[in-house]
C-alpha cells in the first residue's frame, strides 16, 4: 500500500515523458554555423547512440546517467550528429549514430536501451535518450526517397532527410497509438495479455490509430476488435512518446458497456475482468504480472489500483 510519505500517482512524472529540462532549440537546426559553434564549445556534451541502445553509468551521487564526452573526445562520423538541445545551463548536447558503441576502459559502463535505463535516468537524460533513440531509429529505416527512391542525405542536424534528386524533404516519423483502461459498470479493469507475453503478463489493451480516424474512434474499435467489449465514455489521460520503433502512446480512460469478452486470438490471447481485490490477490499469488514499470500501460492501471504495482521488469 502506498504510504503518506510518496508523492500521489497522479503528480508523479511519467517514464519517458517527465520534463527533462531541455530546450529543443530547433530553430538553431538549420544554422550550420551556430552548429558548429556549439559543437566546438567546451561544456557540450556528446554520446553515442547505436542500435537503440547508450552506454550508462552510476553517478557519483548514487543515480545512473548517459556517458557524455565533451565533442574533441568523442567518435568521427561525418553525417550522424544529432543536435538534440540545450539545458538552462547553457549546455549543448549532441547525439552521435554509430554502428557499435565506443569500449570504455574502465569497464564500469553498460550498454542499456530504453526499458532498462527509463527507469534509472534522471528525467534529462532520459528526455536526450528517448529524442536520440527515435532519431536513430527512424534514420536507419528511411535512407530512401518515397517519391523516387534515391538516397537521401541528413539534414537539420538529423531532424529531415533531404532527396538530391527529386528534392523531396522527409520528416521523422510517429505512428499515433491509443492505449486504454477500459472499466466496466462495476468499477472492474480490462486487462489483457498478448499471444508473445509470458504466461501471467496482463496489461491494458492498445492499437494504432488508422487513417481517417479520431483518436476516440480508434480506443472504441481497438476493444471490440481485440476484445469484444463495446465502450462508450473515452476519457484522455496522458501521452508517452514510445520509439519502439517510432510511436507515441495515448493514454485513455474507457468506461465499457458490455462486459462479454471474446478475444481476437491474434492479438490477444486472454482477456479478464478484475476487482482491485482480485488483481491484488492475482499479483500476491504470481498468478499475473504487472506491466512493465517503463510503459503508460502501468500508470492507467495504478491510478484505478490506487496504490503503485508490484514491481515488473522492464
Amino acid at each position: 500500500m502506498s504510504t503518506h510519505t510518496e508523492r500521489p500517482l497522479t503528480e508523479r512524472p511519467l517514464s519517458l515523458a517527465a520534463p527533462s529540462g531541455i530546450d529543443r532549440a530547433a530553430h538553431h537546426r538549420l544554422d550550420e554555423a551556430w552548429l558548429a559553434a556549439a559543437w566546438s564549445h567546451p561544456t557540450t556534451r556528446v554520446f553515442v547512440v547505436s542500435g537503440g541502445q547508450v552506454l550508462i553509468d552510476d553517478t557519483p551521487d548514487g543515480g545512473t546517467g548517459i556517458v557524455m564526452t565533451p565533442a574533441f573526445e568523442a567518435p568521427v562520423t561525418e553525417t550522424h550528429r544529432y543536435f538534440l538541445g540545450t539545458d538552462e545551463d547553457g549546455v549543448r548536447y549532441f547525439a552521435l549514430q554509430k554502428d557499435a558503441l565506443p569500449g570504455r576502459m574502465d569497464q564500469s559502463a553498460r550498454p542499456a536501451g530504453l526499458r532498462e535505463a527509463g527507469l534509472l535516468l534522471s528525467p534529462r537524460d532520459a528526455g536526450l535518450m528517448v529524442h536520440a533513440v527515435a532519431l536513430e531509429n527512424w534514420q536507419r529505416m528511411h535512407r530512401f526517397c518515397s517519391r523516387c527512391g534515391e538516397r537521401t542525405v541528413v539534414a537539420a542536424a538529423g531532424h529531415i532527410r533531404r532527396c538530391p534528386g527529386c528534392g523531396a524533404e522527409h520528416y521523422p516519423r510517429t505512428d499515433p497509438a491509443v492505449i486504454m483502461l477500459v472499466t466496466d459498470e462495476h468499477d472492474r479493469a480490462l486487462l489483457g495479455r498478448q499471444v508473445h507475453w509470458p504466461e501471467g503478463r496482463f496489461s491494458t489493451l492498445a492499437g494504432f490509430v488508422e487513417p481517417g480516424e479520431s483518436i476516440e474512434q480508434s480506443v472504441v474499435r481497438e476493444v471490440w476488435e481485440e476484445a469484444g467489449v463495446r465502450v462508450g465514455e473515452v476519457e484522455y489521460v496522458a501521452s508517452q512518446p514510445w520509439p519502439f520503433p517510432y510511436s507515441l502512446m495515448l493514454g485513455f480512460t474507457a468506461r465499457a458497456t458490455t462486459s462479454e469478452i471474446t478475444v481476437d486470438g491474434e492479438e490477444i490471447e486472454e482477456a479478464r475482468w478484475f476487482s482491485r481485490e482480485e488483481l491484488r490477490a492475482a499479483f500476491a499469488s504470481g498468478e499475473v504480472l504487472p506491466p512493465s514499470g517503463i510503459s503508460i500501460a502501468a500508470r492507467l492501471v495504478e491510478l484505478w489500483y490506487g496504490e503503485p504495482l508490484p514491481k515488473a521488469a522492464a
